[in-house]
């Protein structure tokens, strides 16, 4: 199998076992170690992976990350583990006071379902505070795929994946600012809209009319380009050419060839053609 088959695996495996983990420990031996295995290093052997390291900066606390990844002598990657259904938005302090501890550049948050990939690229070994990979193994997208695929320890090096993190943290924080914006646009956007199209003088009144417009159009907008997309993919699906007829040679199956009793039925259809 490849990445993305261990991948799915994995994430398969999370749907059907969920349930059942009640403990943060069970999550890191259901979930997390695997998902550490699927990246490639060895989760019992001491040189590639320590279990409680260390990582207290003044050394009186005796704090202590859940996983380290190690290279060469050094932590890598950080790895701060908590129970599956924890809100890790409530947890990423602990993992910051980690990160600058140690000399590891990429720090991940994770309740085994959802794992959040961060490092410093706003201050110099101080972690920054949105993550630049977020992957959700209920929700896999093959962009995020590949980016995950560059932590396995076949490919992994600091320069290739610093050199995406930048782009992928600010395409993240765009996408929630657009997300925002099309649940409820702000008084720049529907003034910066309203100046393109209206004439007059833009006082509050025309603002408040605009903004509700501005609101209906981009979800309208959204919805043509969807429906126009599928109506290209469903035109290109019926004007497919029809096979060649077969030959009578080629009608006559062989003796030994079995029966085909596979039955394509309407919904599946419907389904191939979405």
């Amino acid at each position: 199998m490849d990445f993305k088959d261990y991948l799915t695996q994995l994430a398969a495996r999370i749907a059907q076992l969920k349930e059942q983990i009640a403990t943060e420990e069970a999550t890191k031996n259901a979930f997390i170690m695997p998902f550490i295995q699927m990246l490639g290093y060895d989760v019992f052997n001491p040189l590639e992976v320590i279990p409680e390291m260390d990582c207290d900066l003044i050394k009186k606390k005796g704090e202590k990350i859940d996983y380290a990844i190690m290279k060469e002598g050094e932590p890598i990657i950080l790895i701060e583990c908590k129970h599956w259904q924890q809100n890790l938005s409530l947890h990423d302090n602990q993992l910051q006071k980690y990160f600058v501890a140690s000399k590891a550049k990429f720090g991940v948050l994770t309740n085994g379902i959802q794992y959040k990939f961060y490092t410093d690229l706003v201050k110099p070994n101080i972690m920054d505070d949105v993550p630049f990979l977020e992957i959700d193994m209920e929700n896999l997208k093959e962009n995020q795929i590949e980016e995950l695929k560059k932590f396995h320890k076949s490919y992994f090096d600091i320069g290739n994946i610093l050199s995406t993190a930048s782009e992928l943290k600010y395409m993240s924080e765009l996408r929630q600012v657009i997300k925002a914006e099309f649940s409820q646009p702000s008084p720049e956007l529907v003034k910066l809209l309203t100046k393109r199209v209206y004439e007059g003088v833009v006082v509050q009144k025309v603002l408040d009319q605009f903004t509700t417009l501005v609101k209906r159009t981009l979800n309208n907008y959204v919805n043509d380009a969807i429906s126009e997309k599928l109506n290209i993919a469903i035109k290109s699906t019926e004007e497919a050419p029809a096979p060649a007829p077969a030959t009578a040679e080629a009608e006559a199956p062989a003796e030994e060839a079995p029966a085909n009793k596979i039955v394509t039925t309407e919904e599946e259809l419907e389904g191939f053609y979405i």
